[in-house]
């Protein structure tokens, strides 16, 4: 009897240590590669790869080293909207500066009438958002009146600051066109490291053209939320990141870059 009492009691100790040092599940955790102020600043190449990205999950939302154009992840699979606003998928061995990753999976469903504008947007899924300390994810599949993106031309070193590329986009504006909007909602706290509030990217029905999304109307609309409370955070190696000078407010620079100039 003492003997079976003591290997339960060693099979409950190493139960809980097993609980105790289980990885965060990737059910509920956001990845996330490098800092959106180290993008704004210029640092425009990485050391990840697209494998290693899809290997955090299925969803997501980033560019190309050099700046090469605007990242859909969906359905697995990683899809390249270049300065024309073409899309096409891209190599696995394909390097990445910038990228948000997650496993979606839908946690609430929210029926949307009608959007007049991206703001619209913004402020009818934060009022049905439960919290705003956690991230969200939000796909919409469907056909919208009006979608308008961007995306950036490649560039060269020496590489110039975000707030200064996005002056040459290349702005596209669909109508009456089916594809999917995907989103990531970020705490206010994430400043600096993420995009605090939305980030949206839109792509065709035929993966064939999207980008970074402007502005959008629409109606009749079904948002997948999922929700997510862990975020894990991978910074570069490469020595243009190591010897940035990354102690500099971007605030001012996001929201520029941000903005669309563009008046309906």
């Amino acid at each position: 009897m003492k003997k079976l009492y003591k290997l339960l009691s060693l099979a409950i100790f190493s139960l809980i240590l097993l609980t105790a040092f289980t990885p965060a599940s990737a059910s509920e955790t956001i990845y996330q590669y490098s800092t959106i102020d180290s993008l704004l600043l210029g640092i425009y190449d990485g050391d990840l790869t697209v494998k290693e990205l899809k290997s955090h999950g299925d969803f997501g939302i980033g560019t190309f080293n050099g700046l090469n154009g605007e990242m859909v992840f969906l359905d697995n699979e990683v899809y390249q909207v270049k300065v024309d606003g073409k899309a096409a998928p891209v190599e696995d061995s394909t390097r990445i500066p910038f990228a948000d990753a997650l496993t979606f999976k839908t946690d609430s469903i929210l029926r949307i009438d009608s959007v007049t504008s991206l703001e619209d947007l913004n402020n009818k899924v934060t009022e049905a958002l439960p919290s705003a300390n956690i991230f969200f994810a939000i796909r919409i599949d469907g056909r919208f009146s009006m979608m308008r993106t961007r995306s950036v031309p490649g560039q060269q070193k020496p590489y110039p600051p975000l707030v200064e590329v996005v002056k040459k986009q290349g702005i596209f504006k669909f109508t009456e066109i089916e594809g999917s909007l995907i989103g990531i909602k970020s705490p206010s706290f994430v400043k600096g490291i993420g995009v605090p509030g939305f980030h949206w990217h839109f792509i065709t029905k035929d993966r064939t053209a999207g980008g970074h999304v402007l502005g959008c109307k629409f109606k009749n609309a079904v948002a997948k939320v999922g929700s997510y409370s862990n975020f894990s955070l991978q910074l570069p190696k490469t020595k243009s990141f190591l010897d940035a000078d990354l102690n500099k407010d971007k605030e001012k620079e996001l929201i520029k870059v941000e903005k669309d100039s563009i008046k309906d």
